[in-house]
């Protein structure tokens, strides 16, 4: 499966919904689909999407946010994965690309090159419902039922090592965190009209 068709298929859920996404070909790919002021591509900090996305998620319950990582970001923070058990808010989806490279800094090859089992470490951590997606059907359906089960879940879904052409994103960073704060900011206001 190809991560920037998998994105594409989930694209009308994501506009819906919080996003948090890692930099590099994950970013590049969504903002080609067409960027939104509830995407936020989280620059500079690789390995805490996650950790981002648990925090939105526990201060602000109502709403539904979905965190798009990679397995090369999540195996350097894999004890997110035990923290996101821990609180186990509802209204979190977890998708974990894993190409088993770190593609967009050399290719250089993750530990679940070798064997590593994000999905079996998500399992063992206690995030509730974990799930394996490796065709866009099962990934499209795991993140539907994932939403509206109201459960913590973890879906990891195996991608080809292939990224896009161009890492290039016509939006300055320091601008999506202005346009994402904005956008939690008035989701907060109309929870308290």
């Amino acid at each position: 499966m190809l991560r920037a068709e998998a994105l594409e298929a989930l694209y009308p859920d994501l506009e819906r919904h919080i996003v948090v996404t890692i930099m590099g070909a994950v970013a590049a790919e969504l903002y080609t689909l067409g960027h939104r002021h509830n995407f936020f591509y989280l620059e500079h900090a690789m390995g805490l999407a996650s950790s981002m996305g648990l925090g939105i998620a526990m201060v602000m319950p109502q709403h539904k946010v979905i965190v798009i990582d990679g397995d090369g970001s999540l195996l350097m923070n894999l004890g997110t994965l035990s923290t996101m058990a821990r609180y186990k808010p509802g209204n979190l989806l977890h998708i974990v690309f894993d190409n088993e490279s770190l593609l967009s800094v050399g290719g250089f090859p993750t530990a679940t090159s070798t064997g590593t089992d994000l999905a079996g470490i998500a399992k063992a951590s206690g995030v509730p419902n974990v799930l394996r997606a490796d065709t866009i059907e099962s990934l499209t359906t795991g993140v539907n039922d994932a939403l509206a089960s109201n459960t913590l879940t973890t879906i990891v879904s195996k991608v080809e090592a292939v990224g896009p052409k161009v890492f290039h994103m016509d939006l300055p960073l320091l601008e999506n965190r202005f346009q994402f704060m904005r956008y939690l900011e008035a989701l907060q206001k109309q929870k308290k009209h």
